[in-house]
């Protein structure tokens, strides 16, 4: 199946693409994950962050894959790295990250908490481990940047 990628800062967004966006998230993080968090933690209408996401053909709102870029101290922060239940396995997110990195990667460093588990797929877009492990919700994370350059 095709699919198509889109970003956009949230008030570009409309409301029926912001709608599905978050709902994704919370489909996967909050029930399928069970980790009752505040995912609406004030950081996507910041009018810095940018929203990423694939979706099918001609359809915005039928959302695939998501993930988010934030201005940080550190530099820049993805988060938020969500495939639909149906659509895993197809390297959605991963074209999300890499799109990321050809962006961003020369000029910023790019930091992101990873799931443990999946420390060694981001290590594929040349992430490298910056700290210790840490449990956030249950969860056991790792952080990770990417240099600049």
């Amino acid at each position: 199946m095709e699919q198509e990628t889109a970003r956009a800062r949230w008030d570009e967004l409309d409301v029926r693409t912001a709608y599905e966006l978050l709902r994704l998230r919370s489909d996967v993080f909050v029930v399928e994950q069970e980790c009752a968090y505040p995912d609406l933690d004030g950081r996507d209408t910041e009018p810095t962050t940018e929203h990423r996401w694939v979706h099918e053909p001609g359809r915005p709102g039928a959302v695939l894959a998501y993930l988010r870029v934030l201005a940080d101290p550190a530099g820049l922060r993805v988060g938020r790295v969500v495939t639909a239940p149906a659509a895993r396995g197809r390297g959605l997110a991963g074209v999300l990250v890499g799109q990321v990195v050809a962006d961003h990667g020369a000029s910023a460093t790019v930091v992101l908490d990873a799931q443990s588990h999946l420390a060694g797929w981001y290590g594929r877009h040349g992430f490298v481990r910056d700290g210790e492990d840490f449990v956030e919700d249950g969860i056991p994370h790792t952080p990770m940047a990417r240099p600049a350059g």
